[in-house]
C-alpha cells in the first residue's frame, strides 16, 4: 500500500506489460496489474535511488543513497526469478542514474553530486568496463542518463548545463565524451529521451520548455513550446508515432507536437509528475506523482484514473473499527484517509490542509471517526461521508498527541503536548469539559481505557506512566522509569500491562500496585513506538525505529517471528480483529499489511 513519489522515473511499466516496478523505501516493489499482487526485492540497506529494467525485461537494476564518503551500492536482478545477480559497488554517495543497453550488455550508472563520476559495467562477466567524471570542469552535475536505441556503444547524460554523447571504446577500455550545442540557451536539464533510430534524443529542463538534439551533429535542431509548462518538465515519454508525452512540475501530463511543441490535449492531475511509463506500444501509459499517486492515462481518450494513491508523509497512527478487519483508518499530514483491507484501496481522504493528525479512533457504535490534530483541535468526522460532525477548539495548548474514547461513546479523553488530560462529555449536541487531570509534564503519547470505563493509563514523553480512576477523577498508580513512554497497552483481562519507549526495553508491570514484573530487551537499537496485544493476551507485536515488526511470546517473553520490509521508523501498528492481518505504518509513509502467522 505504497508507492514512494518522489523518485524520478521510479515508476516503471515491465515489457511483459503485466508488472509495474517502483522503489519503495530499501525495497523493489514489482506489482502484478491483474491481480495487484506484490513481490519485494530485499537488498539494499539504505532508500532506493533509482531503478531501471532492461529493454527484454530480463534483468532489473536499482540504486541506493548511502552515507557522505561510503560506498553506494548497484544491485542487478533477474527479473523472472526474484532474485539478486550481482552488488557493484564503485561509486559513493548516490546512484544518480542507471541506463540499460539495449541488447542487455552493458549497464551505464550515473554517480551523484559527491561523487560525479559515470561508470560502464558488463553485465555477463558484473564487472566495470571503464569509468570517466560524468561532466567537464566548467559544467555543473550530470543528473540524467540514457541508452542509446539500437547501438550498445553509445549513451546520453545531461544536468546543469551540461549535454553530453558518450561512445564506448571496448579494445581500448575508454568512453570518450563530445559536448553538444545549445547556443544561447542555458537550460538544466531534468529529463531526457533518445529517439530508436537514435538519430535524435529530447531533453526536457526545469525551464518547462523540450530541447531536440541530432545526435550525429550534436546540435539542438528546435525547441519549444513558446509558453513553458509551469514548475519545469520533470518527465518525457516518447511514442512509436514521433509524438512527444511531457509531465510537468505543475501536474500536466500533455501530448505535444509538431516542431513548436504545442500542447494537443493536456490533463492535470494531483501533485508533480515524477514518472510517466507506457505498457506495450503506447497505447496506454502510467504516470506517477510525488503525492504518491498512480494514474493510468488511456493515450486515445486522454483520460486519467486513479489506481493507486499513499501518504505522501509520515504516518502518524492507525485504527480498525470495532470487530471488523475490512477496514483500517490512517492519518498524516494533511488528511485521514480510510482503507478497504481485502481490495488494498482507499475508500474515503478526509483532508484538512497544512494541519497533523496525531491520533485517530473509531467510535465504538461506528456513528464517527475522532481525530487530534497538532492545532489543538479534536475533530469527529462520519466515518462514510468524512462529513465534518463537530469540532472542540483549543482543546490542548500545544497540540492534541493522544486520544481515546470510553466504550459506551459518552466520554472522550484526550492528552495533550503541554501533558494535560483532559475529559470531554460528548452528548447528542454538546461537548463539554468535564475535568481535567494535571500530573504529566511533558506530551501524552498514549492512552488506554479499560474495558468497564472506570480506569485509564497515559503513557507520557516524561517517563511516566498514570492510572487514574475516571469515575472520581483521581489518580491511583503512577509508573516511573527511565525513558521516554511511547506506548502502553492492558492485558485483555486487565490485571498486567505492558509499556515501551525509547529506552528499548519492554516492561510488565502489575495494574493493582504499579510494581514491576519483568523487564525485555525489546530492540537491538531504536526506539519502540507502536505496540498491540492479541485479543486472548497470548501475543503481542512491537515495532519502532529498527525497521522491525517482533511478534512476542506474553508469557515466555520471547520473540516467535521477525518481519523485515520496513524502510522508515515504524510509528504504529495494530493486530486486527479475528486475527487475520498486522497492519504496520512508518514514517516514510508506508502501510505494510501482513498475513498474521500460523502460531500454536
Amino acid at each position: 500500500l505504497s508507492f514512494v513519489g518522489h523518485v524520478p522515473f521510479g515508476l516503471i511499466c515491465h515489457p511483459d506489460k503485466e508488472h509495474l516496478l517502483y522503489p519503495l523505501g530499501c525495497t523493489v516493489v514489482i506489482q502484478d496489474l491483474a491481480s495487484k499482487k506484490q513481490t519485494f526485492l530485499h537488498g539494499h540497506n539504505n532508500n532506493v535511488s533509482c531503478v531501471v529494467v532492461s529493454r527484454s525485461g530480463t534483468y532489473v537494476a536499482s540504486g541506493q543513497v548511502t552515507f557522505m564518503g561510503f560506498k553506494a551500492d548497484i544491485i542487478l536482478w533477474d527479473f523472472q526469478k526474484k532474485e539478486l545477480l550481482a552488488r557493484l559497488s564503485l561509486h559513493k554517495g548516490k546512484i544518480e542514474g542507471l541506463a540499460f543497453s539495449p541488447n542487455d550488455l552493458y549497464l551505464v550508472s550515473l554517480g551523484g553530486r559527491d561523487d560525479g563520476s559515470v561508470v560502464v559495467w558488463n553485465i555477463s562477466r558484473r564487472e566495470a568496463v571503464c569509468g570517466s567524471p560524468a561532466s567537464a570542469r566548467s559544467a555543473g552535475n550530470a543528473t540524467v542518463v540514457e541508452c542509446s536505441g539500437c547501438r550498445d556503444e553509445m549513451f546520453v547524460t545531461a544536468g546543469n548545463g551540461t549535454i553530453r554523447v558518450w561512445e564506448l571504446d571496448l579494445p581500448n577500455r575508454k568512453i570518450r565524451p563530445t559536448e553538444c550545442q545549445t547556443g544561447q540557451l542555458r537550460r538544466v536539464i531534468t529529463s531526457l529521451k533518445v529517439t530508436d533510430d537514435e538519430n535524435y534524443f529530447y531533453v526536457g529542463t526545469s525551464s518547462g520548455d523540450v530541447l531536440k538534439v541530432n545526435t550525429n551533429s550534436k546540435l539542438m535542431t528546435e525547441y519549444g513550446p513558446q509558453k513553458k509548462f509551469s514548475l519545469g518538465v520533470t518527465a518525457l515519454l516518447l511514442l512509436k508515432t514521433g509524438d512527444l508525452i511531457v509531465g510537468t512540475g505543475g501536474g500536466i501530463v500533455a501530448l505535444c507536437k509538431g516542431s513548436d511543441y504545442k500542447a494537443m490535449k493536456r490533463i492535470q492531475v494531483q501533485g508533480g509528475v515524477t514518472s510517466l511509463t507506457c505498457r506495450g506500444q503506447g497505447h496506454q501509459f502510467f504516470v506517477g506523482t510525488n503525492t504518491c499517486q498512480i494514474y493510468r492515462i488511456n493515450f486515445t481518450a486522454f483520460k486519467e484514473e486513479l489506481i493507486a494513491t499513499c501518504h505522501n508523509e509520515a504516518v502518524h497512527d492507525i485504527v480498525f473499527p470495532l470487530g471488523t478487519s475490512d477496514l483500517f483508518a490512517t492519518c498524516s499530514k494533511n488528511d485521514i484517509r480510510v482503507w478497504h483491507t481485502p481490495e488494498n484501496r482507499e475508500l474515503l481522504r478526509i483532508v484538512i490542509p497544512n494541519m497533523t493528525c496525531c491520533a485517530i479512533e473509531f467510535m465504538r457504535d461506528g456513528k464517527s471517526i475522532i481525530s487530534a490534530w497538532n492545532d489543538g483541535k479534536i475533530r469527529a468526522f462520519m466515518p462514510e461521508t468524512g462529513r465534518l460532525m463537530y469540532v472542540i477548539n483549543n482543546a490542548h495548548s500545544l497540540g492534541v498527541t493522544a486520544i481515546a474514547a470510553t466504550n459506551d461513546c459518552k466520554w472522550i479523553i484526550s492528552g495533550g503536548g503541554e501533558g494535560q488530560v483532559r475529559v470531554w462529555a460528548i452528548g447528542e449536541k454538546t461537548r463539554k469539559l468535564e475535568v481535567i487531570l494535571k500530573e504529566h509534564i511533558s506530551a501524552v503519547s498514549c492512552i488506554k481505557i479499560k474495558k468497564n470505563d472506570q480506569e485509564c493509563i497515559t503513557a507520557s514523553l516524561d517517563g511516566t506512566c498514570v492510572i487514574w480512576d475516571i469515575v472520581r477523577f483521581i489518580r491511583k498508580q503512577m509508573i516511573l522509569a527511565n525513558t521516554l513512554f511511547k506506548c502502553v497497552c492492558y492485558h485483555p483481562e486487565e490485571y498486567q500491562l505492558i509499556t515501551s519507549g525509547t529506552d528499548r526495553r519492554i516492561a510488565y508491570w502489575e495494574v493493582f500496585d504499579g510494581s514491576a514484573i519483568r523487564d525485555l530487551e525489546g530492540s537491538l537499537s531504536g526506539s519502540i513506538n507502536g505496540m498491540d496485544i492479541t485479543s486472548d493476551g497470548a501475543y503481542f507485536v512491537t515495532g519502532g525505529d529498527d525497521h522491525l515488526v517482533k511478534m512476542w511470546d506474553y508469557n515466555e517473553g520471547t520473540v516467535t517471528r521477525v518481519g523485515v520490509g520496513h524502510s522508515g521508523n515504524i510509528t504504529r501498528l495494530k493486530i486486527c480483529p479475528g486475527n487475520k492481518y498486522i497492519v504496520s505504518v512508518s514514517a516514510d509513509g508506508a502501510i505494510l499489511l501482513w498475513k498474521y502467522p500460523d502460531l500454536p
